[in-house]
């Protein structure tokens, strides 16, 4: 593996396996939650292990700009809850992070004043209305572009009336933005599937649980939030790196310690083991949020069919367990997986597309897609435009440690929104590395 320049970075198969240990950064969902919740709470909630990412840093500052102090003290951050959130003296830049701005929309909505939310150029071509309309229901004045549709989105917030939301798509981020919007009047949430549970169990963990009815509804009553300690484990999002790389690079085996473990998140380690990779939980513990450290030996892929439930919980993983499915004996089939369409990219057209260029033969599809697996075809470098989208970026370098003509990846430094060591931790695991 070489880097070329600043964002340009050519891989090719290694000359043996991957090998080591490797602490992954902290999960980024956790993280962004530990500043917005702890913001927010009675007392300094404390925290260790916290994702340094530019998207984590987006709502760091926002926080920040709502009167938030936060401490950085190394290894721990302190983040001072305050009673009342202020109104912001300008507008709140999200960057890149679609968590940032949509679970930020359901806390300044509690403000009596004026927020403006914004981002870059691909946040801003996110869809916004999936929040702004429910919170309107509730009360909050939002204005956007495109009827309120997307970003920036102006919030005037204030107090806001308990309301029932039945949401027609599972989606953590609507979930937690109209829980923390309903604070401090209470709300019912209701999801046709359960989507990741991290805010539940901050709720929880700081003193308000919530409640589940038979048909399926969350409950939250009005009432403050208590400090906590919060232990961010490393993202498994990010291990799903190393967990396919090692599965088809011939020899690897990668300890990984301190993975979430939170069964509404391992969709990926799921698929893997139904692909037939060996990756063994060792050393299992519990927390706010669960974690163990995995450990991954090579593995012959065979494929599968990922959708439902299954795609639900690995959505963000999809993208590399395409990359394994590509390699692996046989079809796969990726179905319910449409809200691949509208994150950072377009992930199953730019997925798709990558691997085209490998040689494999993929039929596109509107929730998608159809994946042969097999050797890739193509004995040239594969190029790829991971412009805006880190997991495009780090999925296609993966494929590039087995495709024959290896990859060259353009824009790699998208890869700093979620994991910025990510091509020097990778390094470090393959033959040659300083020890």
């Amino acid at each position: 593996m070489s880097d070329a320049s600043a964002d340009v970075v050519r891989v090719q198969q290694p000359s043996g396996p991957l090998l080591g240990t490797l602490q992954v950064p902290g999960d980024k969902s956790v993280s962004h939650r530990s500043l917005i919740f702890g913001g927010q709470a009675r007392g300094t909630t404390r925290v260790r292990g916290l994702l340094r990412s530019g998207d984590v840093h987006a709502t760091w500052r926002a926080m920040e700009a709502l009167g938030v102090a936060i401490e950085d003290r190394g290894g721990e951050v302190l983040v001072h809850g305050v009673p009342r959130l202020a109104e912001p003296t300008s507008v709140v830049d999200c960057g890149n992070s679609g968590t940032s701005i949509r679970l930020l929309s359901g806390v300044v909505s509690r403000i009596a004043g004026h927020t403006v939310l914004t981002g870059d150029g691909s946040l801003r071509r996110r869809p916004m209305a999936r929040v702004a309309d429910p919170l309107r229901r509730m009360g909050a004045r939002i204005d956007g572009r495109d009827q309120g549709r997307l970003a920036p989105l102006g919030i005037r917030g204030g107090e806001l009336q308990p309301v029932d939301h039945d949401l027609a798509i599972a989606s953590a981020q609507v979930k937690s933005c109209l829980l923390l919007a309903g604070l401090d009047c209470g709300v019912r949430v209701r999801e046709p599937r359960q989507s990741r549970d991290h805010s539940e169990r901050f709720f929880a963990a700081m003193g308000r649980s919530l409640t589940r009815t038979e048909d399926g509804w969350l409950e939250l009553a009005p009432g403050p939030l208590e400090a906590v300690e919060v232990d961010v484990p490393a993202d498994v999002s990010s291990a799903a790196f190393l967990l396919v790389a090692a599965s088809l690079v011939p020899g690897s085996e990668v300890r990984l310690p301190r993975v979430g473990l939170n069964p509404t998140r391992t969709g990926v380690i799921d698929a893997l083991r139904r692909m037939g990779a060996s990756i063994a939980t060792e050393e299992a513990c519990d927390g706010v949020e669960p974690m163990g450290t995995l450990v991954v030996r090579h593995a012959t892929l065979r494929g599968i069919r990922i959708d439902g439930d299954l795609a639900l919980r690995s959505l963000d993983e999809l993208p590399v367990l395409a990359v394994a499915a590509a390699f692996a004996e046989g079809e796969t089939v990726i179905a319910d997986a449409e809200e691949l369409r509208v994150k950072e990219s377009d992930r199953i057209a730019r997925v798709a597309t990558g691997l085209r260029r490998l040689g494999v033969q993929v039929d596109e599809r509107p929730d998608g897609m159809v994946i042969q697996g097999g050797v890739p075809a193509s004995s040239e470098p594969a190029l790829i435009d991971a412009t805006g989208d880190h997991r495009i970026a780090m999925a296609f370098t993966v494929a590039g440690l087995q495709a024959p003509g290896g990859v060259e990846i353009h824009a790699a430094d998208a890869v700093a929104s979620s994991w910025p060591t990510f091509y020097e931790d990778l390094a470090s695991m393959l033959p040659g590395s300083p020890t």
